[in-house]
């Protein structure tokens, strides 16, 4: 393939000659080295570099992490003994702005996740176009066999030994897998008390009572179901009375079978890590919450049928929403696969072999970096609002979401049809394309 010239912010994408229903055809050829999400992030940059024909140089810059901080968390537990944890934080590129990402708790966590996260994040802030660039943290710790004052302390220590490198216009963190609006504001507090007055900037999703935006808790589900509406409408689907399966029953996948059920969707099942469940005729929402509220899972909830998470993977729906954890779609699973739009909640949810199988197969694929892009965006809007110290109305932030969701989508949309390549090579062409971009016009320095 010819390297694609890209358009500029002056002469923007169109999509006035757009031909509904497009199939999507096999992702730019990017051999994974190994399994896990690094190799599948590195491959998916190898594959935009050599579609947009940039050089090895640049190519090596983008792949390389600016920053990274390796950090010991030790923690007085609360019977007086003392454990230790590892805490990273990565810090992928900055050229179109501060570093953006959130942290994350799970015992999982190692630093090549972190970077494959913080490179994401970078792409994913250039194709919303938001003046950012991406970063990641997280803890090596399992946040369910902690209490409450321990998650404290560990949260205080990680944030004051990653303090140097993080801050309003450095890098700012927000929630991600096993942290929560309490997590931020405890690293707001440690930060502001390090510095001797409030910076709600360092920040975002945290509570609204010390500077939270509106809208932030469903940001990412609202941004999922408006990349799968403009999918769906594109292909002459009307989303109100479309199939719809969500694994990971979590902030994510919770809030946005709501959202569909809301819309007029049939949500048919849902999982969470312990199992799932599903009713051909659609859940009801309201009771499958309140169950989860009471018992902690989906699993046994009485109104439906139990089903695995393998299982849900495989069901003839409308839409499927992998909205768990990296890797579910592998070259296993994807052979299985039957739903005719896959629209990615989770980071990474999908394998570079997975996503060859899922085109060869006629699978509309809405990449992570563009269809879980919400959650970013609704960041940055409370983050203009801390430093401007004026908040916006709830209206104003999803019209403002829905809007930024939709042109991003028509952007990817456009570049996917002009080049006939799939969605996720578009989208990462473009995040890529305006990431060099970004460095070109800064210079090298020194």
């Amino acid at each position: 393939m010819a390297p694609v010239a890209l358009h500029t912010p002056e002469d923007p994408l169109s999509t006035h000659d757009a031909v509904p229903g497009h199939a999507p055809s096999a992702p730019h050829p990017a051999p994974e080295a190994s399994s896990g999400p690094l190799s599948t992030a590195l491959a998916q940059l190898a594959g935009a570099v050599d579609m947009l024909g940039l050089d090895a140089g640049v190519h090596e810059m983008l792949a390389t992490p600016r920053r990274e901080v390796h950090v010991a968390v030790p923690l007085r537990r609360d019977d007086g003994s003392t454990v230790l944890f590892r805490g990273y934080r990565v810090q992928h590129n900055v050229s179109r702005g501060p570093g953006k990402g959130g942290l994350r708790y799970h015992p999982s966590v190692d630093i090549d996740e972190v970077r494959a996260l913080a490179m994401w994040m970078t792409w994913k802030c250039a194709i919303v176009d938001l003046p950012y660039g991406g970063a990641k943290g997280g803890v090596t710790i399992d946040p369910r066999e902690h209490s409450t004052a321990e998650l404290e302390r560990v949260t205080r220590r990680y944030t004051t030994e990653i303090k140097p490198v993080i801050g309003p216009s450095r890098d700012i963190m927000a929630p991600d897998m096993g942290t929560d609006e309490q997590t931020m504001a405890w690293v707001m507090d440690t930060y502001s008390v390090s510095e001797g007055y409030t910076i709600p900037g360092v920040v975002t999703g945290k509570p609204i009572a010390v500077g939270g935006s509106l809208g932030r808790a469903t940001a990412t589900s609202r941004g999922v179901v408006h990349s799968t509406k403009a999918a769906l409408n594109e292909a002459g689907v009307d989303l109100a009375g479309a199939s719809v399966a969500v694994q990971g029953f979590g902030k994510v996948g919770a809030h946005a079978a709501t959202i569909f059920a809301q819309e007029g969707a049939h949500v048919v099942a849902v999982s969470d890590q312990y199992g799932g469940v599903r009713h051909p005729d659609g859940l009801d929402m309201e009771a499958l919450t309140a169950h989860v509220a009471e018992t902690g899972s989906v699993v046994g909830f009485d109104r439906a049928d139990p089903i695995s998470n393998t299982e849900l993977l495989a069901l003839e729906v409308d839409v499927l929403v992998p909205a768990a954890v990296e890797g579910v779609i592998d070259e296993t699973t994807a052979r299985d696969v039957r739903a005719r739009f896959v629209v990615e909640g989770a980071n990474g949810p999908t394998t570079g072999a997975g996503d060859a199988i899922l085109a060869k197969n006629g699978v509309i694929v809405v990449p992570d970096v563009l269809a879980n892009a919400g959650g970013v965006v609704v960041s940055y809007f409370e983050w203009v609002q801390a430093n401007q110290a004026y908040w916006w109305t709830e209206s104003e932030i999803a019209e403002r979401l829905e809007h930024r969701m939709h042109s991003a989508y028509a952007d990817v949309s456009a570049l996917a049809r002009r080049e006939d390549v799939s969605l996720r090579d578009a989208a990462l062409a473009i995040g890529v394309q305006r990431v060099a971009e970004a460095h070109e016009i800064r210079g090298l320095y020194p």
